[in-house]
């Protein structure tokens, strides 16, 4: 295991919940993915991502799915796509994401904490 955050360094990280709102695919991407476009509610608004989950998901399943995501990350360029925030999942065996997500149905924006 790496160096230990302290207290303050973790508050810094915003992880949010939001509902996907649409799935493309991302053809241009080195390893199998999705271009995701998700609603992090009215402070935060409406963000996109890239996401290697295709071995999991089908497109029709992440549609209205809540998520779990870090918000406060810096812009990242992946091909010809800006990524705006980084969906969370448990990465298993050969890249198997299981995404993180709420149990209950609630307000996009909530922080986790």
């Amino acid at each position: 295991m790496e160096k230990s955050l302290t207290w303050s360094e973790f508050e810094k990280t915003e992880m949010r919940i939001g509902t996907i709102l649409e799935v493309k695919d991302f053809p241009e991407a080195r390893k199998p993915a999705y271009q995701l476009t998700i609603d992090f509610g009215a402070e935060i608004g409406i963000r996109k991502s890239s996401a290697q989950i295709t071995k999991r998901y089908s497109k029709e399943d992440l549609i209205g799915k809540q998520i779990v995501a870090v918000v406060n990350f810096p812009k990242k360029q992946i091909g010809t796509f800006m990524s705006e925030c980084l969906v969370l999942g448990s990465v298993g065996h050969d890249n198997d994401i299981v995404l993180l997500v709420s149990d209950f149905k609630v307000e996009n924006g909530l922080r986790i904490g």
